[in-house]
This record gives structure tokens, C-alpha cells and sequence, in this order.
């Protein structure tokens, strides 16, 4: 398989590192997969974020259509944030990603996987 120096629009894995690469934008993945959904949940979930920061990658994530947002006509107002079924399918993703850094990257040093085989 031949790949390019430069940048190819097309490609699917860019494509797809374009919508996921943003600090703090898995986190946020990982956290709507299980279901939590209001901005201020979100902000509590994810210690350290400045809710400038959130309100970007929630806007970037709807643009790419990777999730809903549903604004409620209440007082005070509420909104909600949903994964589409495009953002659903990169949960896979987001847990290969868990198990990767859990297996090769846990902090042991070894980088081994227990087979005795480093390669």
C-alpha cells in the first residue's frame, strides 16, 4: 500500500481525524455515548475544560454531524446534546482507542502485551 506525503482530501482516515483530533473531543464522545447530555453535565464530566473550549467541540461535533442538538423552549433554557447514528458508529472507535492505550501505553514502561514478544 502506497501512501502519500501530501494531503489527500479523500481519505477516510483524515476524514475522520479531522472530526476526532481536537483536544478534548473523545472525551466528549465517550461521554455522550453513556448518555450524558446536558452542557452542564458535560462540564462537570470533564474536569478542566473551559466552557469556551466545550462550546466549540459540542459546535465543531454538530457541524460534522456527529450529534444533535434539541434546544427546549423553557425558562431557564435547557439543551440537550444526542450522538447521530454517524456519531454512534465512532464509539467502536473510541473504545479501540481505550483498549490500545490500555494494553500498550498503561504506563508499566514495557510496551509488552505479555506474549514474550515485543514486536
Amino acid at each position: 500500500m502506497r501512501h502519500s506525503l501530501t494531503r489527500d482530501d479523500s481519505c477516510p482516515v483524515l476524514k475522520t481525524a479531522d472530526i476526532i483530533s481536537g483536544k478534548w473531543t473523545i472525551l466528549v464522545l465517550r461521554d455522550l455515548a453513556v448518555g450524558i447530555n446536558r452542557f452542564s453535565a458535560l462540564e462537570r464530566s470533564l474536569r478542566g475544560i473551559s466552557p469556551k473550549t466545550l462550546s466549540e467541540r459540542l459546535k465543531s461535533l454538530e457541524r460534522a454531524g456527529v450529534i444533535t442538538r434539541t434546544s427546549f423552549p423553557e425558562v431557564p433554557p435547557r439543551v440537550e446534546y444526542a450522538l447521530t447514528d454517524m456519531g454512534r458508529d465512532l464509539i467502536p472507535l473510541v473504545d479501540h482507542m481505550r483498549d490500545y492505550g490500555t494494553r500498550w501505553l498503561s504506563g508499566n514502561g514495557s510496551g509488552n502485551d505479555g506474549s514474550g514478544s515485543n514486536d
